[in-house]
């Protein structure tokens, strides 16, 4: 890999951490803006894991998928505590944590006051990491 793929690849999941951290789900969207909530997918893959089962939950997935671009390849919420997503080839391992720390604040600032999981599964959807915070000690722990 050259210097150069590798620092866009890095460049990419700095500007996703900052994009995540500085902004949150709901902010901008509006119910005459149909393009904001437009999915990031074809629906054929949408068909085949449901984003979110509460409408809370889609609406974070599929902004989730939208601000990731190419570093995530699907996503879903599960009971507004549970994120999972699965990375694309262009994640480095490296870049792996900082997304999750980034995911995490993310998720937080839309479900506050609860404990919450993120699972990060590998493009092969084998999991690889798995971010906990614990609401009341505000702190997450990584396993």
């Amino acid at each position: 890999m050259s210097i150069f793929q590798r620092s866009t690849r890095q460049l990419m999941v700095f500007v996703l951490v900052c994009i995540l951290f500085l902004t949150t789900a709901c902010t901008g969207v509006s119910p005459s803006s149909p393009k904001s909530l437009a999915p990031a997918r074809p629906i054929a893959t949408l068909q085949k894991l449901q984003i979110g089962n509460t409408t809370a939950g889609q609406e974070f997935g599929t902004w989730v998928l939208q601000t990731a671009g190419e570093l995530l390849s699907d996503a879903y919420v599960r009971d507004n505590d549970k994120l999972g997503v699965v990375i694309s080839d262009k994640v480095t391992p490296t870049d792996v944590q900082p997304l999750a720390r980034s995911l995490v604040q993310g998720f937080r600032r839309n479900f506050p006051n609860q404990d919450l999981s993120v699972l990060l599964y590998a493009p092969d959807q084998k999991l690889i990491l798995t971010a906990n915070y614990d609401n009341q000690t505000q702190q997450v722990k990584y396993e």
